[in-house]
């Protein structure tokens, strides 16, 4: 039987722009994340996807605490970490880390890879030097990089050599919980099956839990357990994977399948079009927010927004006629 690490309810991370008053304009809110409820299992992979502006990365460093949410609860085994105090969140640390996309611009220039992934062992551990020294020798091991790399800085390497020492770092500290936010979408394609199969190998080995977000529906079907569909700040659908990508029920999810390349000569599958582009995260669409680019809308989608319901074996959908 499963154990839920982490439930998060009604996750909300509104960002207010523009002044206020005669001269600055109307004050108005960018509903970036705008009521997400799900849970992350011990021990999965829980794949996020959705187009560009889609709220993925904002949800990933919400769990986090990088980014403040405006409301909602987020539990770590029992503990409400939205609630607790900047001092305490030190702790928390150790126990949830992230994966950036750019492995080059994430790691610090002017630092040696000693320092880049010895410096939460000096932080938090407060190890000799020797002693950082010889751990951060271990984690490159781990993660197939050289102990020589050691006195290297990151324009010494390549991105995926690079992506390899952010991953060495989320790890120094043992976390329970990693997300991973497009980790290889910035590397070729032979280069990316390489550290995907790296990460879940260290998942095997040291019982990671993984957010993993990415725009790529084929890297998500290979490392995910499971896969959360994303649309304009809010969850259309959830569900193992086998069973989303064989049976998907959300008109958004069906589209997004069917834009994956075909990889098998002769194989036959209908391309999805969508009309129109994203609405504005401003101001989204009343009802459901998917009926302004879905050939099934009817008016009831207009009127009344979706909620996301169980339709058996824990597929979840947020569709009025699902």
């Amino acid at each position: 039987m499963s154990e839920t690490l982490l439930d998060i309810h009604d996750l909300k991370v509104h960002f207010p722009i523009g002044g206020s008053g005669l001269l600055g304009g109307e004050r108005q809110t960018v509903k970036a994340v705008d009521g997400l409820t799900f849970t992350i299992e011990r021990g999965e992979t829980l794949g996020i996807v959705g187009e560009s502006g889609c709220g993925k990365s904002t949800t990933g460093r919400a769990l986090l605490r990088l980014i403040e949410p405006t409301d909602g609860t987020v539990n770590f085994e029992g503990r409400d970490i939205l609630r607790l105090r900047r001092g305490d969140l030190r702790g928390l640390r150790r126990e949830m880390q992230i994966i950036f996309q750019d492995p080059y611009a994430s790691l610090d220039p002017r630092k040696t890879v000693s320092s880049i992934i010895g410096e939460a062992f000096k932080v938090h551990e407060r190890l000799s030097g020797r002693e950082r020294e010889e751990r951060v020798q271990e984690l490159l091991a781990v993660v197939g990089l050289r102990p020589e790399h050691i006195t290297r800085y990151p324009h010494e390497f390549s991105g995926g050599q690079r992506q390899r020492i952010g991953i060495a770092r989320a790890l120094a500290l043992n976390p329970k919980f990693v997300v991973c936010d497009e980790p290889v979408s910035a590397l070729d394609v032979s280069i990316q099956a390489q550290v995907v199969n790296l990460m879940k190998d260290l998942q095997e080995k040291l019982g990671l839990t993984y957010l993993f977000i990415s725009h790529d529906l084929r890297v998500v079907k290979h490392i995910s357990t499971r896969v959360g569909v994303m649309y304009l700040g809010k969850m259309v659908e959830l569900a193992n994977k086998h069973e989303l990508y064989r049976s998907p029920q959300h008109p958004y999810t069906r589209a997004l399948l069917s834009a994956i390349p075909q990889s098998v000569t002769g194989e036959r599958r209908e391309r999805i079009l969508l009309q129109g582009d994203v609405p504005s995260p401003v101001s989204p669409p009343s009802g459901c927010r998917f009926r302004t680019r879905c050939p099934e809308a009817t008016e009831r989608c207009a009127l009344e927004e979706p909620l996301l319901k169980d339709i058996g074996s824990g597929h979840q959908v947020a569709c009025h006629y699902r």
